[in-house]
């Protein structure tokens, strides 16, 4: 085979294949020009309807798959498109999966994913579109006639709470004869109710109530007089009207009324020392309230400080005018001056509860002072154990021999308690 036939053969295939590849070139250019004159078209006909068509998103936002594409390309349906411009666009996308995967972003299912999940949501707000249906004929059995009347049920909002808390407690002691230190059987009990009623509109005016009665009893072989003496009596009224400044801030008004149910006696002494209004005492004030929240509600209460203060003291028994620091003969007594309350409940777990309240008045030349404390140890719903402890600070009365002004009061007992 001679030289010049070789060079004319590879002459020949080279020809050949650069044909091809150009002719496979130009069919390349003529598909996208179609896919852009189709696009164009499609575009030149939307602007000139003023129609804003939500399928151009898929050509501008990232890339995603849509399965529907390849399945119309699969079974044969891919000419089965309703508008020119649904196939420009798929054909586009098309071109996209098949020559530059990379693009590929995600998937139309993970866009689902996330629109449910709440991802990407709006923050604008999303006006819809109101449709008008017919109206329904009259005849129709669903529907309720609008001239019958209806019946409205307004509810106001009930600004009152009431609650109480309840105990009865025990204690028992019992000494053998031959006992080494003496003493004696006895047996007592306390019997505790407080009961509140309060008001507060949530805005400026709180009125609340507090009615707390408490009656113990003791009885001991060797009072031969007495059947049984009293330990403990209190029937106290504090009522508070407050009118809102700042957020735990109130001016407030606030009047405390205490005396005893029973007449209290002292071991084989038939002197009665005290009884129901002997003494009364009832003390106004005016000042501000300050409301203790803390520690997650834990800890409660409020502090009254009231610069102006009345307190009006009154005794039913003349017998017992100079006990309680009236003039002798009178039963009658008012004095002007300061006064500080502070109610406090702390109540750090489910079993264990301490109230606590200060009370001090003063005419800057006499002072009173009072501090109550119950401690409350709680076993289950209906089963507890108190605490009392009562110091108490009086020099507006006459000093007992061997005494100071201060005094002292406590109890232990465990029995019976319920709160609601």
């Amino acid at each position: 085979m001679s030289k010049k036939f070789i060079i004319t053969l590879f002459s020949v295939l080279f020809s050949l294949g650069l044909q091809a590849q150009v002719e496979r070139y130009m069919d390349s250019l003529r598909v996208c020009k179609a896919k852009i004159d189709s696009l164009q078209t499609a575009l030149n006909q939307a602007k000139g309807n003023n129609i804003g068509d939500g399928r151009y998103y898929r050509l501008f936002s990232p890339v995603a798959y849509y399965p529907e594409i390849a399945g119309r390309m699969i079974d044969g349906t891919w000419d089965g498109l309703t508008t020119d411009l649904q196939q420009s666009i798929d054909s586009t996308l098309m071109y996209t999966y098949m020559h530059h995967p990379e693009y590929v972003k995600t998937t139309i299912r993970r866009l689902h994913k996330s629109a449910k999940d709440g991802e990407g949501a709006p923050t604008a707000p999303v006006h819809r579109k109101v449709e008008v249906v017919k109206e329904v004929p009259h005849e129709h059995e669903d529907v309720i006639p609008m001239d019958e009347p209806v019946e409205f049920k307004v509810f106001r909002p009930n600004f009152w709470t009431f609650s109480g808390d309840y105990s009865l407690q025990f204690m028992q002691n019992h000494l053998s004869d031959n006992w080494y230190k003496s003493g004696e059987d006895n047996l007592s009990a306390v019997g505790n109710a407080v009961l509140k009623l309060n008001y507060n509109n949530k805005q400026k005016v709180k009125f609340e109530n507090t009615l707390e009665m408490k009656v113990g009893v003791q009885t001991s072989e060797s009072d031969t007089i007495h059947t049984f003496k009293t330990t403990s009596d209190l029937l106290r009224y504090t009522g508070k009207l407050g009118l809102q400044a700042t957020k735990k801030w109130y001016y407030t008004f606030q009047l405390i009324a205490t005396t005893q149910f029973l007449r209290g006696y002292k071991s084989n002494d038939t002197f009665v020392y005290s009884d129901f209004m002997s003494p009364l005492e009832v003390n106004a004030s005016i000042g501000m309230d300050y409301t203790i929240d803390a520690y997650k509600s834990k800890l409660t209460g409020s502090i009254h400080m009231a610069p102006i203060a009345n307190n009006f003291k009154h005794v039913d028994r003349l017998a017992l005018s100079t006990q309680y620091g009236l003039a002798e003969g009178k039963h009658n007594m008012d004095n002007w001056g300061s006064q500080i309350t502070v109610n406090m409940t702390w109540k750090p777990s489910d079993t264990f509860k301490w109230v606590t309240r200060l009370y001090a008045y003063t005419t800057y030349k006499s002072t009173v002072v009072e501090w109550e404390n119950t401690f409350t140890m709680t076993f289950n719903k209906y089963i507890s154990a108190n605490l009392f402890l009562y110091p108490r600070f009086d020099d507006s009365v006459e000093r007992m021999d061997r005494h100071s002004y201060w005094q002292f009061k406590e109890y232990i007992s465990l029995g019976f308690s319920y709160s609601m």
